[in-house]
């Protein structure tokens, strides 16, 4: 059967999806804003369509509006990328409601993996570690909760992510304040006000397992991908796999994360996300991330497997095209994203022309990208530009090749991170892979010894 999938989406992903669409055969419908329609995605798709104004409010959040466009364009499928709407289990149900496959987990799988809570509940009957936490309803159970934790202590939302309602909370004298004010944020953000506790971890690796599924029955995982490179909890630098983990501790996390996917019967892919306590040793699951990830390539490098591929043609109801038998990590991989943002100016987004856009090429060297010489980077939406991904027979060899890509990337117009990101791979701790969570604020963008 021939497809036409519909691309609810922008930017790099958009155009990764158009290629492994292209690949298979399949026609697609690109979905843009009014911002959009000289984008790299607009020119390579079959077909572009215009969903609304420049404010994704009136186009890429638009649920009635994607779904509309999907139908009166004929898809038979619909891919949603990451961010906007690849969570909403609304856009789920309302593509099955108009016959069309929607690409990514069922609107229950959607909705059991929006609430933390109930995550986190799921993960301790399987036997997945879990941090110490909680939630309570009243300011005693709270204060009650805390001291059984123990400080320092996070406040999180129960839904949603990006740092949004989230507090980092010291002493008890300032608990119940802050499980106020992440309340209100993540009532603000999500529109629902549920927030929980959960032990901060001072040194902490964010390491994650990939997971595949297809409407057979079959679930796979792909290895562990390492984020620790982080700011404001947004990923800056991933690689796979992470070489901090010795193997008792990677079998935890993948057998982890495959109870997790047969649980919950997952189709397509998923990220099981968890937090390694390096100086207890210890794995505790964090939460499951139901679509794409940003850092997919990462994990195609070292594993070979076409995860976009794999991730539409499980969910059109084909079985997977390798099973764990099949899956070998080979060599080592690192992703830089390259961002529209100012380093000397908290990374402040910086949206306007592209002057100059030379990318740099060679052998295990691969670049994600919308980007094209005389594009006009927009201001509506997020400051991504590009993923720079390398690839090495063991970690040192990709940071190297890294360092050298990076330093033959000619970018001219808008300030980018990419400067930052040399600081980053060229630094003594993340060559001997000793960075934390923390360790981009505290260390690099403080201007610490860099």
């Amino acid at each position: 059967m021939t497809h036409r999938i519909f691309i609810a989406n922008r930017g790099e992903i958009a155009v990764r999806i158009i290629e492994a669409c292209e690949r298979l055969g399949f026609e697609t419908v690109l979905g843009v804003s009014s911002a959009d329609t000289t984008t790299l995605g607009a020119r390579r798709a079959t077909r572009s369509v215009v969903l609304g104004g420049p404010q994704s409010r009136d186009s890429y959040l638009s649920v009635a509006g994607v779904v509309h466009a999907a139908v009166e364009t004929g898809c038979t499928a619909l891919h949603p990328g990451y961010g906007f709407l690849s969570e909403r289990a609304d856009l789920a149900r309302a593509c099955a409601e108009n016959g069309i496959v929607f690409i990514g987990p069922s609107p229950e799988a959607l909705e059991s993996l929006g609430d933390k809570l109930s995550a986190r509940a799921m993960a301790t009957r399987l036997g997945v570690p879990v941090s110490p936490g909680g939630t309570a309803t009243s300011l005693r159970e709270v204060e009650r909760l805390g001291a059984e934790v123990g400080f320092p202590i996070l406040v999180k939302a129960a839904h949603g992510g990006g740092g949004r309602g989230m507090k980092l909370v010291t002493t008890p004298d300032d608990l119940a304040e802050a499980w106020a004010l992440a309340s209100s944020e993540a009532e603000a953000a999500f529109g629902d006000g549920t927030v929980f506790l959960e032990r901060y971890v001072a040194d902490a690796k964010h390491v994650e397992v990939q997971i595949l599924g297809d409407r057979h029955g079959h679930h796979v995982h792909l290895g562990e991908r390492e984020c620790s490179v982080q700011y404001r909890y947004q990923k800056v630098v991933e690689e796979s796999p992470c070489a901090a983990l010795d193997a008792a501790t990677r079998d935890v996390l993948t057998t982890s994360a495959l109870a997790i996917a047969r649980e919950l019967d997952y189709v397509g892919l998923g990220t099981v996300e968890f937090l390694y306590d390096v100086a207890r040793g210890e794995v505790a699951f964090l939460e499951v991330n139901p679509r794409l990830q940003v850092e997919h390539p990462v994990t195609e490098q070292v594993t070979g497997v076409d995860l976009v591929r794999e991730q539409i043609l499980a969910a059109l109801g084909e079985p997977l095209s390798v099973t764990q038998e099949d899956i070998t990590v080979t060599g080592h991989a690192i992703e830089c994203r390259v961002t529209a943002q100012d380093p000397a100016r908290d990374l402040l987004p910086s949206p306007g022309p592209v002057t100059h856009w030379r990318p740099p090429a060679g052998g295990g060297i691969r670049l994600d990208t919308h980007i094209y010489q005389g594009y006009v980077f927009p201001p509506y939406y997020d400051a991504l530009m590009a993923k720079l991904i390398t690839w090495g027979t063991d970690r040192e060899a990709a940071r190297t090749r890294m360092e050298q890509a990076l330093a033959g990337f000619g970018i001219g117009g808008p300030v980018t991170s990419r400067d930052l990101l040399a600081r980053i791979i060229a630094h003594p701790d993340f060559a001997d892979d000793s960075v934390t969570t923390h360790w981009l604020a505290d260390t690099v963008l403080t201007g610490g010894s860099a």
